[in-house]
């Protein structure tokens, strides 16, 4: 089904449309929004047009934004309108606009102290120190507690000092009917999870919304397009990726609902600035950024005179071409006169700077940034960078993000040397006898030279290089490279030319034959490449992210048929065998759980309530992911 011709509509406007439906029509809601997109059309005028036979059309007109944000900008000519199949068809099968919580400026120093959340207002893992081999004497619902407790709690939500303000009455409620709407898409699947539930989870996104409540609302319009994505069967989606957005959005509102944390834990649509002062920094780096959601740009690194990590970003509505074109733009910070690909080879003087938690330079009225000669990444401060060992680095990056949506702020650096191609991944070992690590682009998009340049290096077994990227916290030994550069003193190191002042941007620039030494340039390794052990592999933890996916997929019911199986008995047996006592346990819990359905003596349910199931599922997959962490770290030694 294509929706390019259909303008996007906002959550609540669907939300109210799917509301004033018949349960006789929201029956046939998910069969009227499949043919609908085909027959959209655009008018002189502007506005689209979507037919429903002869005697009904559906006018879309998009206010100024290009979205559909208001009732009255849908209307149908039907008797039944705007109580009607066809009005909530046609905005059933348009894209949904970007909510509060979404990041659709992510980096945008707009002239401004603030700038919308960072990274969609995730909620965080952060805090859940679950051990991989942890007992099983633990209930589901103390395992719940323990696994959420802080997950959505942030300690860059609120500036230091501040004391904490409490949820209010309303955020709790908002945050309660998010769960209860979170916990039925669970349990319905995405067989079943049609557009009257989805409805229902914009709805409370909608009321998240309204109660202040950002990141719980991002989190739910990424579950929704998830659940969009995966019954439509688009390319690309993943099913591993919903079963997370699902643990996101129930961690948080797990939290929130408990009225245990303060608000800042709730997020904030604007990110607050602080006043840095005057500050000397150092480009690293540039990285595209393409977002699924249609917004693109850079982000160029920097590093500060005391060590400290920056950004400068430039993300705005826009497709690959933004992305191509954000790479050689002009830096918009204080009148410097650099561009991006100058910052990330140069640096800046910045007085009255403003700064975000994060790291995130603003471009406020009071700041004022004069040209520096840039460093080497040999030079400090960035050599820093390169001298701290991996297993330390990667230890603080876990640290820093260890929720799976959002990527560690800090970047890994070290020098390495290549061993060859393994797939689509580039085998290299860290020197000095380090561990070996997978390279792997840090952005798969083809028509972006991450790839290409990484399989240009893979040709070069024995070229030592330094590498500046971001660990993957969701694969063994893997880091996801953003720039390489020549290693000082080395012979078979790569050869730059003079004004890349010593490193490529793997986004941007494209190595070439001679930026290789001939030294190293042997072809292919011979015989099979090593990759080292993968704990992740290796364990049995698989088997509960395929049971997790299973209920995501084919909701409580699908789960519900395991257990009466042999799997589950097989999944505990293998689990308690390899040490995973406490998965095996919630796994256990789970299946036991979904297959619950109390009747009375008419055979009628007395407790329809997903509530419990969902809790179940939660401890599983937060338990999975910390134990998946701790084999990651465990990779890196």
């Amino acid at each position: 089904m294509s929706t390019e011709l259909l303008p996007p509509v906002a959550p609540d406007v669907l939300a109210d449309a799917v509301e004033q439906l018949s349960a006789r029509l929201r029956k046939k809601l998910d069969a009227a929004i499949a043919g609908c997109a085909d027959q959209a059309s655009a008018a002189p005028d502007g506005s689209i047009e979507v037919r429903f036979g002869e005697d009904a059309t559906v006018t879309l007109r998009p206010g100024p934004s290009g979205a559909v944000t208001q009732t009255e900008q849908a209307a149908c000519t039907c008797l039944l309108a705007p109580r009607c199949l066809h009005r909530a068809a046609a905005l059933g099968a348009a894209p949904l606009a970007e909510g509060q919580g979404d990041d659709p400026g992510a980096g945008t120093t707009d002239g401004s102290c603030e700038d919308p959340a960072p990274g969609g207002g995730e909620a965080s893992d952060a805090g859940t120190h679950s051990e991989v081999g942890a007992g099983t004497g633990t209930g589901v619902g103390m395992a719940v507690g323990e696994a959420v407790s802080g997950a959505v709690s942030d300690t860059r939500a609120l500036p230091a000092g501040d004391p904490p303000t409490p949820l209010t009455p309303t955020q709790i409620r908002a945050a309660t009917a998010l769960w209860n709407a979170a916990a039925e898409a669970l349990s319905a699947g995405v067989t079943a999870g049609g557009a009257v539930v989805q409805a229902e989870l914009l709805r409370a996104a909608h009321t998240a919304r309204l109660a202040a409540l950002p990141r719980a609302e991002a989190a739910a319009l990424r579950v929704v397009r998830g659940l969009r994505a995966a019954r439509e069967r688009s390319e690309g989606q993943r099913l591993g990726d919903l079963a997370d957005a699902f643990r996101v959005l129930l961690a948080g509102a797990a939290v929130l609902s408990s009225g245990s944390v303060d608000a800042g834990a709730a997020g904030s649509v604007r990110r607050a600035y602080e006043q840095g002062g005057s500050l000397r920094v150092y480009g690293l780096c540039r990285e595209p950024v393409l977002s699924a959601t249609g917004y693109g740009g850079v982000t160029t690194h920097l590093v500060g005179s005391d060590g400290a990590g920056y950004t400068v970003s430039d993300v705005r509505p826009g497709g690959l071409a933004r992305v191509k074109g954000a790479g050689s733009a002009s830096v918009a910070l204080g009148g410097a006169v650099l561009d991006h690909a100058g910052l990330a080879r140069g640096g800046l003087r910045i007085v009255g700077a403003t700064v975000s938690a994060d790291g995130r330079l603003g471009a406020g009225r009071g700041v004022g940034a004069t040209p520096l000669r840039g460093v080497d990444w040999s030079e400090e401060p960035a050599a820093a960078l390169f001298a701290r060992p991996v297993r330390e680095a990667m230890a603080a990056a876990l640290a820093d993000g260890f929720e799976a949506e959002t990527p560690p702020t800090a970047l890994l650096g070290c020098d390495v040397e290549v061993i060859g191609a393994a797939g689509d991944a580039v085998v290299v070992r860290v020197a000095a006898q380090g561990p070996l690590l997978r390279l792997r682009p840090a952005h798969p998009h083809p028509e972006l030279p991450h790839a290409a340049n990484l399989r240009r290096i893979a040709g070069h077994p024995g070229l030592v290089l330094r590498v500046l990227g971001r660990p993957d916290l969701d694969r063994a030994a893997t880091l996801r490279p953003l720039a390489v550069g020549p290693v000082p003193g080395a012979t078979a190191t790569l050869r730059l030319p003079d004004e890349w002042k010593g490193h490529a941007d793997l986004g941007y620039d494209r190595l070439q034959g001679e930026h290789f030494p001939r030294e190293a340039a042997g072809g292919a390794a011979a015989g099979p490449v090593p990759v080292g052990p993968d704990p992740l592999a290796d364990a049995p933890l698989w088997r509960v992210r395929r049971l997790l996916e299973t209920g995501v997929a084919g909701g409580r019911r699908a789960v519900a048929e395991a257990d009466r199986g042999t799997d589950t008995a097989s999944l505990v047996t293998r689990l308690t065998r390899a040490g995973l006592g406490g998965a095996a346990h919630l796994a256990q819990a789970l299946t036991a759980e979904a297959g619950r359905r109390p009747r009375d003596a008419f055979g009628r349910l007395t407790d329809a309530s997903a509530d419990s199931y969902a809790r179940a599922w939660l401890a599983s997959a937060v338990h999975l992911k910390a134990a998946e962490r701790t084999l990651v770290a465990a990779s890196w030694s």
